[in-house]
């Protein structure tokens, strides 16, 4: 009876372990706007590796280089480059897309383009009245990310929003622009108000808000690529040398392969091929 009861329960517990819990983790952390693409090739991965669960988080582009160095990720996402003094030798990097990104209004807004000097006044709080770069006599709302955004981070590199303070490089951004959290949270913000102007990645740009030319180019893909519209930066996927398990570095691979890349096209981001 004793030898039923045993075998028995080595039937049952069997039968009980969760088959999700046979499934390797790949963890993803960091850049909000990296996030969308990361999600759509996690899904697709997953399509044809049952046994491969992926979890995407997107806090921050800062917040991704920390999880790549302190291991707490298998892999971090960045949509900036990285600073001097956040590099070190075996911190690894590859770029799995590149983006532009797009200085947005509210479609309610005629004006066509602005130029880097413009833009970079407006948030610098120098201009502060769109009549001033040809539009309405109505104040100007700049809306900007916050500060461990990446897509803030490229932006400031790229506009000259930078300034020095006790020789160190800071925000030159005016405390008077509003933050908003997200390339989605600053969508919405400038989609609900007639006189705001923010920035975001180029694959969201939707309906719900007007892409300014810059410097007299438009925001486009194959501006991006032909390199006449300056406001770009890397999607970057980061990883400690050894660190990623057989699991993630299959992953990563898969993502630079020629038919993953087409995914990043049919997104609105510029593949690397």
């Amino acid at each position: 009876m004793k030898k039923t009861v045993i075998s028995a329960l080595a039937i049952l517990s069997a039968l009980t372990v969760n088959p999700v819990s046979a499934k390797e983790t790949i963890s993803a952390v960091g850049s909000s706007s990296v996030t969308p693409l990361m999600e759509v090739f996690a899904e697709t991965y997953m399509k044809t590796n049952s046994d491969v669960f992926i979890e995407v988080q997107g806090p921050g582009s800062s917040a991704g280089i920390k999880a790549a160095k302190n291991n707490s990720a298998d892999l971090g996402m960045s949509s900036r480059d990285l600073k001097a003094e956040e590099k070190e030798p075996t911190l690894k990097e590859e770029v799995v897309a590149r983006d532009g990104i797009a200085v947005v209004v509210n479609p309610k807004n005629t004006l066509k383009g602005l130029t880097s000097e413009q833009i970079t006044k407006i948030y610098k709080g120098e201009i502060t009245n769109w009549k001033d770069v040809g539009g309405e006599d109505k104040p100007i709302v700049a809306i900007t990310r916050d500060t461990a955004s990446g897509t803030r981070g490229a932006f400031e590199d790229i506009m000259d929003l930078k300034m020095k303070v006790n020789d160190m490089k800071v925000s030159a951004i005016s405390q008077r622009a509003q933050v908003a959290n997200g390339n989605g949270g600053l969508k919405t913000m400038v989609a609900s108000n007639p006189y705001a102007i923010g920035y975001i990645s180029l694959g969201t740009v939707d309906d719900s808000v007007h892409p300014l030319a810059v410097d007299g180019v438009e925001a486009s893909v194959d501006n991006v690529k032909n390199g006449s519209y300056k406001v770009a930066r890397p999607f970057l996927v980061l990883y400690h040398e050894g660190r990623p398990t057989p699991t993630a570095q299959k992953f990563l691979d898969w993502m630079l392969t020629k038919d993953a890349q087409k995914l990043v096209t049919a997104q609105g981001y510029i593949d690397i091929h």
